[in-house]
C-alpha cells in the first residue's frame, strides 16, 4: 500500500487560488460594464489567493487590491521606453545562467523557481525566460567558485513556492559554501498565504549558520491583516530582520494617506520600510505609472509625517547600473 503524503496547510490553501477570469469576475460580482474593461486572456495568467480576493470590493474596478491582480484592457496600451526586460535581467545573467543574476558587488540573485503565490500585473519578470527549473547545480557551482559573493538573494517567482524539502536542500547547499554569510528572501507569499510561515520554515532559519534577511513585498495597508503581521512577528522572533519594499502604483497607493497608513502599520509591528520603487517600465504596466514629480511630492509630505526610520528610500532600478538609483 502506497504511503499517503500529507501536504502542509499552506500548499492546500494555494491550490484554491483563483486562476480563471470567469471564477474571479463572478466572485467579484463585476457587472457587464466593468467586465468589458478587463482581459479574459493574457500572456500572464490570473493567479490570486482567496485571502486577497476577499479583500476586494464587490463590483469595483478601481479597488486598489483588484487593480494589482485582475488583468485590465489598459495592459494592451504601448508606450515608448517600455520593454520586456526593464531592469536588465537578461544582461545580468552570470555565465549564461537564467537562474543566477549578478548585478551588484558582493551579492548575487538566485532564482530557484518561476512559481509564485500570486501574479501582480506590474511584475517586472512577467516576460522573463526562466528556462529549466529542476536543477540548479550549475548555479551552485558558479557561486562556490566566486569568493567575491557573500550574499545570496532568493527571488523568483517566489522562493517560498518551493516545498520545505527542496528549500531545505538549497539552504544546506548554500551553507556549505564558506564565503557566503547572508541569505536574503524576497517574497510576497505571506501577503496572500501567511500560513507559509510555519514551524518547518522557522526551523530552517533557526538552524542555519547563515544570517537571514527577510524582505516582504506589500503595497497597500489592506494587505497587512493580523495573520500576515503575526507571521512577520514569528520571523522577527528568530532574530531575522524583516524589511518591506513597495512599488508606487497609480490607483493603488499614490496617495499620501494610504502610504502613511501602510508605513505606520509596518513600523508599529517592527518591520523596516526599505524601498518604495518607481515603476519598472515593463511592457503592459504603463497604466500604473506615477510621474516623478508627483512621487517627489508624496515623499516630501511623508517626510513631514513620519519618523526618520519610517521613511523608505524612493528608488529606481536602471539597467546596467551598479546600484539602485536613489531618487529621494
Amino acid at each position: 500500500m502506497l504511503k499517503q503524503i500529507t501536504q502542509p496547510l499552506w500548499r492546500k490553501i494555494q491550490r484554491n487560488n483563483f486562476r480563471s477570469w470567469e471564477a474571479l469576475v463572478s466572485f467579484l460580482e463585476l457587472d457587464a460594464t466593468h467586465r468589458e474593461k478587463t482581459l479574459k486572456q493574457s500572456h500572464f495568467p490570473i493567479n490570486i489567493p482567496q485571502r486577497l480576493a476577499g479583500k476586494m470590493k464587490k463590483n469595483c474596478i478601481d479597488d486598489p487590491i483588484l487593480r494589482q491582480f485582475l488583468p485590465l484592457e489598459d495592459e494592451l496600451k504601448s508606450e515608448e521606453g517600455y520593454s520586456l526586460d526593464a531592469v536588465g535581467d537578461f544582461a545580468a545573467r552570470k555565465q549564461g545562467s537564467s537562474r543566477l543574476l549578478h548585478k551588484y558587488q558582493d551579492r548575487a540573485l538566485l532564482i530557484p523557481t518561476s512559481a509564485c503565490a500570486m501574479h501582480c500585473r506590474y511584475c517586472f519578470r512577467q516576460h522573463y525566460e526562466y528556462g529549466a527549473v529542476d536543477n540548479i547545480d550549475k548555479e551552485l557551482g558558479i557561486i562556490t567558485n566566486d569568493s567575491s559573493i557573500h550574499e545570496i538573494i532568493l527571488s523568483g517567482g517566489d522562493p517560498l513556492s518551493w516545498s520545505h524539502a527542496r528549500l531545505g536542500e538549497l539552504i544546506k547547499a548554500l551553507e556549505e559554501i564558506p564565503h557566503l554569510q547572508r541569505l536574503r528572501f524576497h517574497t510576497r507569499f505571506p501577503v496572500g498565504i501567511p500560513e507559509r510561515i510555519d514551524e518547518a520554515f522557522l526551523d530552517m532559519i533557526r538552524q542555519s549558520r547563515l544570517q537571514f534577511w527577510f524582505v516582504l513585498h506589500s503595497n497597500h495597508p489592506l494587505e497587512l491583516d493580523q495573520d500576515v503581521l503575526h507571521a512577520m512577528k514569528l520571523i522577527l522572533c528568530t532574530g531575522t530582520p524583516v524589511l518591506n519594499q513597495s512599488v508606487l502604483l497609480k490607483g493603488v497607493n499614490d496617495c499620501v494617506d494610504t502610504l502613511e497608513e501602510l508605513i505606520r502599520k509596518l513600523v508599529d509591528h517592527g518591520i523596516q520600510p526599505y524601498y518604495l520603487h518607481e515603476l519598472d517600465e515593463i511592457q503592459g504596466a504603463m497604466h500604473f505609472k506615477v510621474s516623478r514629480s508627483n512621487a517627489l511630492k508624496l515623499m516630501e509630505e511623508l517626510q513631514k509625517r513620519l519618523p526618520g526610520y519610517g521613511l523608505p528610500r524612493y528608488v529606481k532600478e536602471e539597467a546596467g547600473k551598479s546600484s539602485k538609483t536613489i531618487v529621494f
